[in-house]
């Protein structure tokens, strides 16, 4: 049983071939497609004010030099959250419980802000692993505690998306097999047990919602520390 309830964090595949890439590429056919028309439709108008409404609140801590990663940023926004979202559904796969994907997402984006910063103010990157005023004996120390903590970054965006994710999805089944189970031995329990799966599904929206934001939100302050 216990290996049931991993399985649905196995990458699919057919033939094969892994689906995970078909997965990842799926929440692309829900944006709008380009038009002659600046608006088509009210889908399309929620969809553009739900985009501005995120590039707003990412780049307002940023200055105009980090308003160039608004598309990065927006788009990765729209990626995790479009992901995260699909894989609360049944039957589906949710890419974002692989630590290898998020890894992949993270550490590339960490280290662009960590090269942007030293390429355009290496004294005060570099500063950030030395606090000002350190008694002496302490700047060894200190140096390579803020080392590790700024080479960690990347592991723990990773991280915590991946642990959240499989947490909130490891719960859903637990508690939906313990539905099932129950339904023929004990109906009222099993009715409680059911409204506690609704609540804990209601839940896992927003935590889908927030983690995707979070993850981004991090990404954006890595940047103002660098620019």
């Amino acid at each position: 049983m216990n290996l049931s309830f991993f399985d649905q964090f196995t990458s699919p595949c057919l033939l094969g071939i892994p689906l995970i890439l078909l997965s990842m590429l799926f929440p692309a056919l829900l944006l709008p497609s380009p038009d002659n028309r600046w608006i088509t439709n009210r889908l399309s108008t929620l969809q553009l004010w739900f985009c501005h409404l995120i590039t707003k609140q990412l780049m307002l801590p940023l200055n105009k030099g980090g308003h160039k990663w608004a598309l990065i940023l927006t788009s990765l926004m729209m990626f995790l959250l479009t992901i995260n979202l699909l894989g609360l559904l049944p039957y589906t796969f949710t890419p974002t419980t692989q630590l290898s994907m998020n890894m992949a997402l993270a550490f590339p984006l960490w280290l662009a802000t960590l090269l942007t910063g030293l390429r355009n103010q290496p004294s005060t990157s570099l500063g950030h692993l030395l606090p000002e005023g350190t008694p002496t004996p302490l700047i060894p120390a200190l140096i390579m505690i803020e080392t590790t903590s700024l080479l960690i970054r990347p592991l723990a965006l990773g991280v915590r998306l991946t642990a959240n994710l499989t947490a909130g999805h490891l719960l859903i089944q637990l508690i939906s097999t313990a539905t099932t189970a129950l339904l023929p031995i004990i109906p009222t329990v099993s009715i409680l047990t059911a409204s506690i799966l609704l609540l804990l599904t209601i839940l896992e929206v927003a935590v889908a919602m927030i983690q995707a934001y979070v993850f981004v939100l991090l990404l954006s302050l890595y940047l103002q520390e660098n620019i």
